[in-house]
């Protein structure tokens, strides 16, 4: 945008400086200050919309079955076998698991503690699957694990 300034001002030397010229400067002053303006608008309705109404909405994940109706074989620290919270031998677990009729499919869910030596966990699912019995290993979920990506 160029101005150009009246030959009329009265001076020699200013109306040499600025006379019939035109300033080939454009003056950003305004673009800042419009630019900034727009900045702190984004800035507090970004603010708003990140923090507005709180709403919790409802949960929709539907649970199968309850924990009464699992096979749920638990192993100790010190190698003891329990199925659904009564001791149990090794020898009778299979019975055990085929007498519960609570549970509609031939699953067991097998919780061990993690410091639990191998040789407990392989001799349970060793019998359960020679039994033709599904096994699956619970655990916890960790969030403060991340993998390494390589």
């Amino acid at each position: 945008m160029g101005f150009s300034i009246d030959q009329s001002s009265p001076g020699g030397r200013r109306g040499r400086r600025y006379g019939g010229t035109t300033m080939s400067e454009i003056n950003v002053v305004p673009l800042v200050d419009v630019v900034l303006v727009l900045l702190i608008i984004f800035m507090l309705t970004a603010q708003a919309m990140q923090f507005g109404l709180e709403i919790e909405v409802p949960k929709v994940k539907t649970e199968r079955a309850s924990a009464q109706d699992l096979n749920v074989v638990n192993i100790t620290k010190s190698g003891e076998l329990y199925f659904n919270d009564q001791p149990v031998n090794i020898n009778q677990l299979v019975e055990k698991v085929k007498a519960n009729r609570k549970a509609k499919e031939d699953l067991v869910y097998l919780r061990a503690d993690k410091s639990t030596v191998y040789d407990p966990i392989a001799k349970v699912v060793s019998e359960l699957t020679a039994a033709k019995i599904g096994v699956r290993l619970v655990t916890e979920t960790d969030d403060s694990y991340s993998p390494r990506r390589r």
